[in-house]
């Protein structure tokens, strides 16, 4: 099965490079800064799962994209998928399959609108890592799944194939005939972690701490539930409580990773991960005056970073 990995970046680098190290024909669609720098250093994963440098990984850049993949495995920040349809567009041919690692579920859409959705499966990746400075992939704890499925739950000749793949290639890979419903289950925890943390411009355990702030993490995952109940994905109560616990630990160090984004000045993905949460909200008339803060919040942010960049 010839792969194609869009990007090197954390996910991408690091999902695509485990495939790579374990055998499987994996090219990195790549813009030319990233692919001359792996062409000079390799791409190096350090992870207490087991460090690995690749030399030389498999490249191609847009521009000589010419023929189809079996499969497209895309890691895209949801704000890059705009281009990244158009760059991947020669990659996909009658039979190819892509799977998108983005978070929230409007980039299903998109993806269908351009490709047609028999070629879109659901997915998801759950992985703490970062490319620090030097270009290396940091996997920065011991959780590292793939989540994949049809979207209607059907068990079908490609996803035999893809998980024939996909397995026992240095990572969890999990078939799934309720991925559409696991995407909703993380996007309601992400949006709510991403929300809260960015608000504050602080980790869960100073948020947890301060008066009112229990409060105000709960109203805010509820807000979100609600939207996933009213739009048919109801969040299971162990699922739930799950989120419950991990957004009011006491002396939790989490932030979510679009919080780091924007302490450091990063284009940030307000629009995908909480600006489509709050318009299925407004489509469905329910009031998520805690999830509109946010969302002010950060498109303020968005403005501010537009004046200075």
């Amino acid at each position: 099965m010839r792969i194609l990995v869009v990007g090197a970046g954390a996910v991408g680098g690091y999902f695509g490079g485990r495939l790579l190290e374990h055998g499987r024909d994996v090219t990195f669609l790549l813009r030319e800064g990233r692919a001359a720098a792996l062409a000079r250093t390799g791409l190096a994963i350090r992870s207490s799962t087991g460090d690995v440098t690749l030399p030389a990984p498999p490249t191609v850049l847009a521009s000589d994209l010419h023929e189809p993949y079996d499969l497209v495995l895309l890691s895209c920040k949801a704000y890059s998928l705009e281009q990244v349809m158009a760059d991947i567009a020669p990659a996909v041919g009658l039979q190819t399959t892509i799977l998108p690692l983005l978070n929230g579920m409007r980039h299903l859409d998109l993806l269908d609108a351009r490709f047609g959705a028999d070629h879109v499966l659901g997915g998801q990746c759950v992985i703490a890592a970062t490319l620090d400075a030097q270009g290396v992939v940091q996997h920065l704890n011991q959780a590292h799944s793939l989540t994949f499925g049809e979207r209607d739950g059907a068990s079908s000749e490609r996803m035999h194939r893809i998980t024939q793949c996909l397995k026992d290639a240095g990572f969890d890979a999990r078939p799934s005939d309720t991925i559409l419903q696991d995407m909703w289950d993380k996007w309601v925890f992400l949006a709510s972690l991403a929300g809260i943390t960015c608000l504050m411009r602080a980790p869960i355990g100073d948020i947890v701490a301060a008066p009112g702030g229990t409060a105000v993490t709960l109203r805010l995952l509820e807000e979100c539930r609600a939207v996933a109940e009213r739009s048919g994905h109801a969040l299971a109560e162990a699922t739930l409580q799950r989120a419950r616990s991990v957004l009011t630990e006491t002396g939790s160090s989490l932030t979510a990773s679009m919080m780091r984004d924007l302490q450091h000045g990063y284009a940030i993905e307000a629009d995908h991960v909480i600006g489509d949460m709050l318009a299925r909200a407004s489509q469905l008339r329910d009031d998520c005056s805690l999830l509109a803060v946010v969302y002010a919040h950060l498109k303020t942010y968005e403005a501010g970073r537009a004046h200075t960049t």
